[in-house]
């Protein structure tokens, strides 16, 4: 064993913790005549890696701003419905016309378009969670 102030040399691997030769146990050559270690190039693999997680998060960005534009344009025509003037209570699933009156006050009414001669901002059906949803023109089927 080591005794005190003894110093092996440099080329000797020597485990002072553990007290024993371990160079058969390194991951790595211990020995001026070991392969050379040369570091991989890993610049190819990263900057691959980083274009594909930008363009993963770009896609989500976009799917994420699709959804918020059409949350906002369905908020806007509810907003637009709930405070214009009607007078009855609109039925779920019933078809009903927006207009503008000469005063350009906005109303809701249950006449068709081609039956009156007021502005008519859009058709929308109430759906059942109170929501309304803006039918595509000259149609009873909801825009997307």
């Amino acid at each position: 064993m080591k005794q005190d102030g003894e110093k092996k040399p440099d080329l000797v691997v020597f485990n002072e913790e553990t007290q024993q030769y371990d160079a058969a146990l390194k991951p790595y050559g211990t020995s001026a005549s070991s392969p050379v270690i040369k570091p991989l190039n890993t610049a190819t693999w990263r900057n691959d890696g980083v274009q594909r997680v930008n363009k993963q998060f770009k896609s989500k960005f976009d799917e994420v701003r699709k959804e918020y534009e059409e949350l906002m344009q369905k908020f806007q025509y509810n907003d637009l419905v709930y405070n214009s003037k009607f007078n009855f209570e609109p039925n779920i699933g019933e078809v009903y016309h927006l207009y503008n009156n000469r005063k350009e006050e906005s109303f809701l009414s249950i006449i068709a378009p081609e039956q009156c001669n007021f502005h008519h901002l859009g058709s929308f059906r109430l759906n059942t969670d109170k929501m309304w949803e803006k039918l595509a023109a000259a149609s009873t089927t909801p825009v997307k």
